[in-house]
C-alpha cells in the first residue's frame, strides 16, 4: 500500500495581547475546512496553529497587570485553546514561541544567517508601531507618521540593533515571484506585494535592546530576537527541522500559509527572503484572506464592535458559526458579519434544506419500512427510474465539483454545489411522492428505491459537508445506520455504499430553527373586546364577495415537513411546509388541542399561499392551513395530491 501524500497547512500564530475575536475564528475555520477536506481526500495532513508570545507589547501588558510575561500569556493562550476546542478545530499541533523547541530553532537559524554575513550590527533610528511590532521606513509614511496598518501614532526610537540584509535578495525575490505566479494568492495581494518591493526594500531590524521579553541573540545576549525572525520561524520548528528530521523531510515545504491580509507582506516578502538566505525551500503558497468587518468597519476596541466568538458558539453551536463564515463570506474579500444573516442561514440552509431532508427521509423510512433500507427497484415506473438515475448522476458530479473547488480554494462554490444537491434531493421527494407509494403494497420495490436513493444521497452529503459542519455530518452518518465515520473518505463515495438491510436511526432535528422571541401583544380591554366582537359579527352578516374576489385566493396543496409546539402557547403549532420545489414556508396554526405535532409530519393539507404574513407569538406565519370547526371540534382536511397542486 502506497504512503499517503503529505499536506502541511498553517494559520498565523496569533498574538496573545488580548482574547481572540470572530476574525481569528474565521481564519482558523478556513484552515480547518481545508485540512479536513485533504484528510478525506486521502492526504496525511499536518495542520498547525499557535501563539506568538514575545515582544514589547506583551512585556508592557504584563507589567500593567502586575504579573510576569509568561504568566500573562499563559492565561490568554488557555483561552485560545478553549476557543479552538469549542469551534471543533482539528489542528495537529499548537506551537508557542516560548517553548524550548522553538528557542533552539530560532537561535540556530539566526546564527546561520549571521555566519553567512546576512545579519550585521547597526543602529536603528526611525518610526515604530508598538501594537503591531513593526518598524516603518520614512518612504512608506505620510507626514503625520501614522501606522499604515492600524492607524495608531508611531513612536520615534533609536537603539543598537542587528539588521537582516533584505535588500540583497530583492532581485532574487522578484525572479521567484515571476516564476511562481501562484505563490501569493489571491492575485490582488500578489500585485500589492510586487509594487511594495519595486518601491524599494530596506534592510530589516531583527533584534531589540529596549526590552528583554524575547529569545536572546545567541552571540550577543544583550539583544533579543525581534518578532519576525522569531514568529515566522515557528512553521519550521513545528515541522521538525531540529527535533524530527524525517517529519521535516515529509512535510516541508508547507503547502499553504493562510494569513489575514494585514500580514501578507511579512509572509510573502520577509519570510521568503529569510528562507532564501538560510538555504531552505520556500512554502508553496501564501493565501491572504480578507477582514471580517462589522457594519462596514474593521473591528476595533475603540469602536466597540469587537465580536467575542465564545458566546456565539455557545448560543448557536460551532457547525452553524462555521457554515455561516465559510459560506457567506467570499474567500479573499472582506466580509460583513451580521447576526440576523447568521440566523437566516441557520433557518434556511441548515434547518429547512438539510435538517428537514434528513428528518423527512428517516421519518418515512420509519413509517413505511420500520427503519430498514432496501435497494429496491425503480424500473417499474419510468418517471421514478429517470429521477433516481438523475440523483445518482448528480451525486457523482457534485462530488467532482466539490473536490475541484476545494482544491482551488473556492470554498464558497464548493459549499453551494453541495447545497444545490441537497435541494435536488428535496425536489426528488416531491417528484416521487413516497407517501403515495406507501399506500400500495405492490409499489414496495419503488418505495424502497426512493428511500434508498435519498439515504445514499445523504451519505454523500455527510462526507462532503464534513469539512464545514463536522458534528452534524457525523450525526447524519450515524442516523443513516452507518459506522466508522472517522475512517470514511471520498474514495468510499461510490454509489450503492449503504448495505441492503441497513437499519436507520431517526434522531432529533440536527438543526432546530432559531426563533427571535418577541412579546405577545397585550390583550385589549374588555370594553374594546366587546365592541370589536359586535363589529365583527356585523361584518360577518354583511360580508359577501364576488367570484373574482374568491379567485384572488391562491389555495395550494402543502406538505408538512416539520411540526412543533410553540413554547408558552396552549394552542399554537409551528410548522414548516413545502409547496413544491424550493418554496418553503413557516406557518403557525391554532390546532395544538386537536393534533400532536408528530401526527402532522408528511400530511398534505390545503394552504392559503398568498395571505399577507402575520406574527403570532413573535413567529412570522407565511400563510394559513385550512381547517373545519364546529362547536368544540376542529378537523384539518388531509388530501392525497402532490405539494403545489392548485385547489380550485
Amino acid at each position: 500500500m502506497s504512503e499517503k501524500p503529505a499536506y502541511y497547512i498553517t494559520t498565523p500564530i496569533y498574538y496573545p495581547s488580548a482574547k481572540l475575536h470572530i476574525g481569528h475564528t474565521y481564519c482558523t475555520s478556513i484552515a480547518d475546512s481545508i485540512a479536513r477536506f485533504k484528510r478525506l481526500d486521502g492526504y496525511d495532513v499536518f495542520f498547525l496553529t499557535g501563539s506568538d508570545e514575545h515582544g514589547q507589547k506583551i512585556e508592557q501588558k504584563a507589567e500593567e497587570a502586575g504579573v510576569t510575561p509568561i504568566q500573562y500569556v499563559d492565561g490568554i493562550v488557555a483561552l485560545f485553546k478553549q476557543l479552538w476546542k469549542e469551534l471543533n478545530i482539528s489542528n495537529d499541533d499548537f506551537i508557542r514561541t516560548t517553548e524550548e523547541r522553538h528557542k533552539k530553532v530560532v537561535q540556530m537559524l539566526f546564527q546561520r544567517a549571521y555566519d553567512k554575513g546576512d545579519i550585521y550590527l547597526g543602529k536603528y533610528e526611525g518610526w515604530y508601531c508598538i501594537p503591531d511590532e513593526t518598524f516603518w521606513p520614512e518612504n512608506k509614511l505620510t507626514p503625520d507618521h501614522i501606522c499604515p496598518d492600524c492607524g495608531r501614532p508611531l513612536q520615534r526610537v533609536s537603539e543598537d540593533a542587528y539588521f537582516f540584509k533584505m535588500s540583497k535578495y530583492a532581485d532574487q525575490w522578484m525572479k521567484y515571484i515571476e516564476e511562481h505566479p501562484d505563490f501569493i494568492q489571491p492575485e490582488s495581494r500578489r500585485n500589492e506585494m510586487i509594487q511594495f518591493v519595486k518601491s524599494g526594500l530596506e534592510d530589516l531590524c531583527v533584534s531589540r535592546t529596549s526590552f528583554s521579553w524575547g529569545i536572546p541573540v545567541p552571540f550577543d545576549p544583550k539583544h533579543v530576537v525581534y518578532v519576525w525572525f522569531d514568529a515566522l520561524v515557528n512553521y519550521l520548528t513545528a515541522a521538525g527541522i531540529v527535533d524530527d528530521p524525517e517529519k521535516f523531510k515529509k512535510f516541508w515545504p508547507a503547502d499553504v500559509h493562510l494569513v489575514g491580509k494585514e500580514i501578507v507582506r511579512f509572509h510573502t516578502i520577509i519570510w521568503p527572503i529569510m528562507l532564501m538566505s538560510l538555504g531552505i525551500e520556500l512554502p508553496k503558497k501564501v493565501y491572504g484572506h480578507g477582514w471580517l468587518i462589522v457594519d462596514g468597519e474593521k473591528m476595533s476596541k475603540s469602536k466597540g464592535n469587537v465580536i467575542d466568538p465564545i458566546p456565539l458558539l455557545q448560543e448557536f453551536g460551532s457547525d452553524a458559526i462555521r457554515y455561516y463564515l465559510l459560506n457567506d463570506i467570499q474567500l479573499g474579500q472582506d466580509g460583513n458579519f451580521s447576526r440576523d444573516r447568521l440566523i437566516n442561514r441557520i433557518n434556511s440552509d441548515l434547518s429547512n434544506d438539510l435538517g428537514n431532508l434528513l428528518y423527512r427521509t428517516l421519518s418515512m423510512a420509519a413509517k413505511y419500512n420500520k427503519d430498514v433500507l432496501h435497494k429496491g427497484d425503480a424500473s417499474a415506473d419510468p418517471s421514478i427510474a429517470a429521477a433516481s438515475a438523475e440523483v445518482e448522476k448528480n451525486a457523482a458530479e457534485t462530488l467532482k465539483t466539490f473536490r475541484e473547488n476545494m482544491d482551488n480554494w473556492k470554498i464558497n462554490d464548493a459549499i453551494r454545489a453541495v447545497w444545490t444537491f441537497i435541494r435536488s434531493l428535496n425536489k426528488y421527494i416531491d417528484v416521487t411522492m413516497p407517501w403515495s407509494l406507501g399506500k400500495d403494497p405492490a409499489k414496495q420495490p419503488l418505495l424502497d428505491a426512493v428511500l434508498y436513493h435519498l439515504c445514499e444521497g445523504l451519505r454523500y452529503v455527510s462526507l462532503m459537508a464534513e469539512p464545514v459542519i463536522p458534528i452534524a455530518s457525523e450525526k447524519i452518518w450515524n442516523q443513516l445506520g452507518l459506522e466508522n465515520f472517522k475512517a470514511a473518505a471520498f474514495k468510499d463515495l461510490v454509489w450503492g455504499g449503504i448495505p441492503d438491510g441497513t437499519l436507520t436511526h431517526k434522531g432529533e432535528q440536527i438543526f432546530p430553527r432559531i426563533e427571535i422571541e418577541e412579546e405577545e401583544a397585550k390583550p385589549a380591554p374588555k370594553k374594546e373586546k366587546k365592541a370589536q366582537k359586535k363589529e365583527n359579527s356585523k361584518e360577518e352578516k354583511e360580508a359577501s364577495i364576488s367570484v373574482d374576489d374568491f379567485f384572488k385566493t391562491d389555495l395550494r396543496v402543502a406538505e408538512i415537513l416539520t411540526a412543533e409546539k410553540v413554547e408558552k402557547s396552549k394552542k399554537l403549532i409551528k410548522m414548516t411546509v413545502t409547496l413544491g420545489g424550493d418554496d418553503r414556508r413557516t406557518v403557525v396554526s391554532g390546532i395544538s388541542e386537536y393534533y400532536k405535532p408528530e401526527e402532522l409530519i408528511g400530511k398534505h393539507v390545503i394552504f392559503v399561499s398568498n395571505l399577507k404574513p402575520a406574527k403570532l407569538m413573535g413567529i412570522e406565519s407565511q400563510g394559513m392551513i385550512l381547517a373545519a370547526s364546529k362547536d368544540d371540534k376542529l378537523e384539518v382536511p388531509f388530501v392525497d395530491m402532490p405539494a403545489g397542486s392548485k385547489v380550485k
